[in-house]
């Protein structure tokens, strides 16, 4: 059955993606050393247009608590700087006139806890993603004519072993970066 595959395979890449999209926010989720993801987001008014800061700007991390940010073009700077100051990542950023330089505070518990509260709010909303992909694949199920019970009653539990399999792996996912974050 075509269509049943189809189906699983849907519910599949949609649970798929709600992984990696929990991944990436983790990313953002910063644990104490300085990251380029922690910044990647970050959006640059350049001649006009807002532009990612990676399309003007050098970003690396020359060690643990330091980001450094090299313009290509010397002109934006003070829209880089900006940029940085008005997306509320927290950091001071001070320029030399050549780049930018990020130094990420060592967090506080409080800020550790606070973080890690973060990262439990996105993997309940990528939960929520994930059942409702569990949901739409059995909607889909519904619709088919012509098929047994038997049969839609056995892709019926193939979906909720998919959805079992990937609220697990949220959680696993959720208990890596708790520790990351929680480790001083």
């Amino acid at each position: 059955m075509e269509e049943l595959d189809l189906i699983l395979e849907s519910v599949n890449q949609d649970m798929d993606a709600a992984i990696k999209h929990l991944d990436h926010a983790f990313q953002k989720i910063r644990a104490g050393r300085a990251s380029t993801a922690m910044v990647q987001d970050v959006m640059v008014e350049y001649y006009g247009a807002p532009t990612p800061i990676n399309q003007v700007a050098n970003v690396s991390v020359p060690d643990a608590m330091t980001i450094s940010i090299q313009p290509w073009d010397k002109t934006a700077i003070n829209a880089i700087e900006k940029a940085i100051i008005n997306s509320n990542l927290g950091f001071a950023p001070s320029n030399n006139g050549e780049n930018i330089i990020l130094n990420v505070p060592p967090l506080t518990e409080e800020r550790r806890r606070d973080l890690a509260k973060q990262a439990k709010a996105e993997t309940e909303q990528t939960k929520i993603v994930v059942r409702n992909a569990r949901q739409d694949g059995l909607k889909e199920l519904k619709k088919l004519e012509g098929v047994s019970e038997d049969v839609i009653k056995g892709v019926e539990d193939e979906i909720q072993t998919l959805t079992d399999k990937y609220v697990k792996l949220c959680d696993e996912h959720l208990k890596v970066k708790e520790a990351e974050i929680m480790k001083v």
